[in-house]
């Protein structure tokens, strides 16, 4: 960066770069377990979403909390918007154009 540019940052604090901020809800998912049946709340990191390069190949996946079973649901195209714009980690699985 120029003088210029970096010049007018020179007297900022964390403090007055963060005034304003409020604090952040983390982003929660309600799921399901077909095997238990059990209802209950993820964090973005407890899934996984798997885009695949068609419909039936994309999917996410979690842990249940209560049985530990693993399970997979198939996953739309408003499913993947929630999902990766929650946080949730992707793994494409073909190889984008």
């Amino acid at each position: 960066m120029s003088e210029s540019a970096t010049s007018g940052m020179r007297g900022m604090t964390v403090e007055s770069a963060f005034a304003g901020m409020r604090s952040v809800t983390p982003v929660v998912f309600r799921a399901g377990c077909p095997d238990c049946r059990g209802c209950f709340e993820l964090a973005a990191g407890a899934l996984r979403l798997a885009i695949g390069a068609t419909s039936r190949t994309t999917f996410y996946s979690f842990t249940c909390p209560e049985c530990g079973a693993s399970v997979r649901k198939p996953a739309g195209e408003r499913i993947v918007e929630l999902l990766t714009g929650g946080g949730v980690r992707t793994l494409r699985l073909h190889p984008t154009v």
